[in-house]
């Protein structure tokens, strides 16, 4: 089995995990490890069995992929200057900071025929998988992602750090304009928005309402999907699946019988199907699962629902 040359870009909290994952698989060679604190390199290059580097630069023209796991207001940068080098890159979302910053990436990424993929991890989420099989025509959506507040991710507001998941979702759902948009939230806790609701509705007549909160007691990530003759139900937290559908029989004369299926899978991991899928597209040529394109239209979306939030309210970005 052939095996690309790889490396993590930033090995904090997240970007640890993507190293270990590399680590162990077959087809990848992890070559480095990048911090620019040079303890928590050295201390994940030991784990990887690989070596620790403090500037990215050091890499350039050296590997043939890698993961960037920075913050987003560094993702532009570094993203850019793999991508010119001819490197595969999977980037964490939100993708960049700015529109015309994820079209640039985009751009570069098509001239020098490399990959580009944004990691929405949700979906590889196996419940939602397990949906791609199956025919979808949303007439409405409701989701809810809740979660307690977590200090490390207030680099972002509550839209691009949690609501972004269900944006990147609905849209590769739905698969239409977006028609208009309506929002509202809240600064709680940081000094950005930190509960928010969007209502979005689509060309084709959908309707998609959206919550998310990182200020909440509990933690919850569900999608509910209603369209013609059934509803389907999305525990994104529990990997569970309920669909219900109106079934050829009568319940009651007059009134059509409800058949429901629910399945339950078994805890996987996402992060290493991500990365799986990724040297996938390299290697083989599959086809890439979350396009640079996709991470782009998320942020556009993302950002037109943060700019209505902040038109009323004093909140910062």
């Amino acid at each position: 089995m052939s095996s690309t040359r790889c490396a993590v870009i930033g090995v904090g909290y997240l970007g640890k995990f993507h190293a270990q994952k590399y680590a162990a698989l077959p087809n990848a060679e992890l070559i480095a490890v990048v911090d620019t604190n040079p303890q928590q390199a050295a201390a994940v290059a030991a784990d990887c069995n690989c070596r620790a580097i403090t500037d990215y630069a050091d890499l350039l023209g050296r590997v043939e992929a890698v993961s960037i796991a920075v913050p987003t207001t560094l993702h532009f940068e570094i993203a850019q200057e793999f991508l010119n080098h001819g490197t595969h890159v999977l980037l964490e979302k939100p993708i960049t900071t700015t529109v015309s910053q994820a079209a640039e990436l985009n751009r570069i990424a098509r001239e020098k025929g490399v990959i580009l993929q944004i990691g929405h991890l949700e979906r590889f989420n196996a419940a939602l998988m397990d949906l791609a099989d199956r025919r979808m025509a949303p007439l409405f959506i409701e989701s809810h992602r809740l979660a307690p507040f977590k200090p490390r991710a207030t680099d972002v507001n509550v839209v691009l750090d949690l609501m972004i998941h269900d944006i990147d979702i609905i849209l590769d759902m739905v698969r239409s304009p977006v028609k208009s948009l309506a929002a509202s939230g809240a600064q709680v806790l940081s000094q950005a928005i930190d509960i928010a609701n969007a209502r979005i509705e689509f060309e084709n007549g959908c309707v998609a309402n959206v919550t998310s909160s990182r200020v909440s007691m509990r933690t919850e990530r569900k999608m509910r999907i209603f369209q013609q003759n059934a509803y389907i139900s999305v525990d994104f937290q529990n990997r569970g699946l309920a669909v219900h559908r109106v079934g050829e029989r009568e319940m009651f004369p007059g009134i059509p019988e409800i058949t429901s299926e629910e399945s339950f899978f078994e805890e996987s991991d996402a992060l290493r199907s991500e990365i799986i899928a990724f040297l996938d597209a390299i290697q083989n040529g599959a086809p890439v699962i979350v396009t640079g394109e996709d991470g782009q239209r998320a942020l556009e979306t993302a950002i037109r629902i943060t700019d209505l939030v902040l038109r009323d309210k004093q909140i910062l970005r």
